[in-house]
């Protein structure tokens, strides 16, 4: 149950993320499928091996991870960053990566706890497990 939830909640929000990245000319995926690939496939196991930790250490080790998938989304060129968008021009063009890592570090804990907390309500349960 809890892993439908994971792949239920990252994936619509992975597909909100593109598209309203695409809606504000931020970045996007070069292919709509992407998202089932760093959303489902890639985030969703990092977030349930960091899922024991603690907040902070979940976002540690998130930073890590979306970093190295940041880096390699734009290396490649899987990821379209828009030209002028709005984070070049209050931060400069040239942290732009690092920005959106620090920035999608946060799905990993936050997308734990709010996984945690639908599967509570669906099962009407008060554990952490």
């Amino acid at each position: 149950m809890r892993l439908l939830i994971y792949v239920v909640v990252y994936f619509l929000w992975g597909c909100a993320m593109n598209w309203f990245g695409e809606e504000v000319e931020i970045a996007k995926f070069t292919y709509w499928w992407q998202v089932i690939i760093c959303y489902v496939l890639y985030m969703i196991p990092v977030s349930i091996l960091l899922r024991p930790y603690s907040f902070f250490t979940q976002y540690a080790y998130g930073l890590v991870a979306m970093g190295i998938l940041e880096f390699g989304g734009y290396a490649l060129g899987t990821s379209y960053i828009y030209p002028d968008n709005i984070l070049d021009r209050w931060f400069g063009e040239h942290v732009f990566a690092l920005g959106m890592a620090l920035f999608f570090g946060l799905y990993i804990p936050v997308g734990n706890w709010l996984v945690n907390r639908l599967f509570l309500s669906f099962n009407g349960s008060y554990s952490r497990k």
